[in-house]
């Protein structure tokens, strides 16, 4: 929609673009106004009937004096829609807009953005704005994130200034590193202590997002005295100072924890049962990355059928994500019995097997990305995991084989359930069947629409 399209918007464009206009307007008037005292008027004569030009000029010029006059809500809609460097511009327009600039509402959404200029790409909030915010608006931030990049100076300064955030009420909180993780190059006391002048002082967290980071256990346990009743979605995956009995001590505590992000080593039995207990909520979703905690690890702890079978009697539509980084030696523990995964990505190669357990034991699978299988084609384990996982509706093929006949096969046994389906070009291999083209027209008609695979873009 462009912007003659939407009233909101071309105010949004024409504010944008003129936000000074009206000191101009001003600042020409009070200038003719001097004159005209020294300029003795001449005698009246007999204007002419003004023509539509006049007009024109008259009704543009009221339309730019309105803009002063309009009412605080109206023009607290259109600052919403502006970046925040022309919000502060147009706020030195006039009084009434420098008000409307300070009203709670603009404040209560707030991402600080720090780096360091000579290594990142985006643009570092100006520290004088940081002190306004924290001096006169730190008591109306809710929704707060912190962007930083990959270097340790960035990380200490968003600390800093969690550290000052003492009378807030705080609902949203995100920590999110560009590049590498630099919240885990920072002391762990002088995290941990930053982060939980938050925990203490807002009382009402309901969504945070800390992965990454040096959080541990006690600071969990004071998370969960200050906001045991208001905590939705908790998402710390990569927090190796966490335990298993961290996470249990909030999901025991946060009954009405919805979604929760984490890694392997910390899932257990115990907890998927506490999330399954009669007074907690129904959990809606639970993401587990699967990463070796040791290097050269093998092996991994199992969890039991009985565990999996409470949380899905207890929460049945729970969506179940599990992100795995492992090389096939280390695959041993996983699918030898039904676990009730939703989705699964594969970051490394995956071999045959894990996928033939895939679709022998996995019926709740909903989607399915495999981004490396090797050279052995994949066709009996696709054809049966579309044989036995009925809810799958996506697919993801890369750097792995796939006879066209299977692929053709196995659309053909998803139907048109299949709504996402990205496969590179190089995955179907020809056979006597089906060349690469007759794939396109066969998977189309299987699909009920117009398919292609997709292609690798030469630079």
């Amino acid at each position: 929609m462009g912007v003659s399209e939407c009233p909101m918007a071309a105010s949004v464009h024409w504010l944008s673009r003129n936000c000074n206009l009206e000191a101009t307007f001003r600042m020409k008037r009070n200038n003719l106004s001097a004159v005209n005292k020294v300029i003795r008027s001449p005698p009246a004569v007999k204007q002419p009937k003004r023509g539509l030009c006049t007009s024109l000029r008259q009704t543009h010029t009221l339309s730019v004096l309105d803009w002063g006059t309009l009412p605080h809500h109206v023009v607290l809609q259109i600052f919403q829609y502006l970046p925040l460097v022309d919000r502060a511009r147009a706020s030195s327009v006039c009084r009434r807009w420098n008000e409307v600039f300070h009203i709670p509402d603009l404040w209560r959404k707030f991402e600080f953005e720090l780096n360091q200029s000579a290594t990142s790409y985006f643009k570092s909030t100006h520290p004088d704005l940081i002190q306004q915010i924290i001096k006169k608006h730190a008591a109306h931030l809710q929704y707060v994130s912190f962007k930083v990049d990959g270097s340790t100076e960035s990380a200490e300064a968003a600390c800093d200034i969690l550290s000052q955030l003492v009378n807030c009420s705080i609902q949203t909180l995100g920590l999110i590193s560009t590049a590498k993780p630099s919240f885990m190059n920072v002391p762990k006391s002088h995290f941990v202590s930053a982060l939980t002048v938050v925990f203490v002082n807002s009382k009402s967290l309901s969504s945070i997002k800390i992965e990454d980071t040096p959080v541990d256990d006690p600071s969990l346990k004071i998370l969960v005295a200050n906001n045991s009743d208001t905590l939705r979605l908790l998402k710390m995956s990569s927090c190796p100072h966490v335990s298993s009995d961290g996470i249990l001590c909030v999901a025991d505590h946060c009954q009405g924890l919805r979604e929760l992000a984490l890694n392997y080593y910390i899932l257990s039995d115990e907890l998927l049962l506490a999330l399954s207990s009669e007074t907690h909520v129904n959990l809606e979703h639970l993401r587990i990355d699967v990463v070796s905690e040791n290097p050269g690890q093998i092996k991994f702890h199992s969890i039991k059928k009985h565990s999996w079978d409470a949380l899905i009697k207890h929460s049945p539509g729970v969506n179940i994500v599990m992100y795995f980084f492992l090389y096939e030696e280390e695959f041993e523990t996983f699918f030898k019995e039904e676990t009730p995964v939703t989705h699964l990505y594969f970051g490394r190669s995956v071999s045959r097997t894990i996928l033939g357990r895939i679709g022998l034991n996995c019926p709740r699978l909903i989607e399915l990305v495999v981004c490396a299988n090797g050279l052995q084609p994949l066709d009996s384990e696709l054809i049966g995991i579309a044989e036995r996982c009925k809810n799958l509706t996506a697919l993801g093929l890369s750097e792995c084989e796939v006879s066209c006949s299977a692929f053709v096969e196995f659309v053909r046994l998803c139907g048109r359930r299949l709504t996402q389906l990205s496969v590179m070009e190089e995955v179907l291999v020809p056979d006597d069947r089906y060349t690469p083209d007759e794939v396109q027209t066969e998977v189309s008609k299987h699909l009920g629409r117009v398919w292609f695979p997709d292609v690798m873009p030469i630079w």
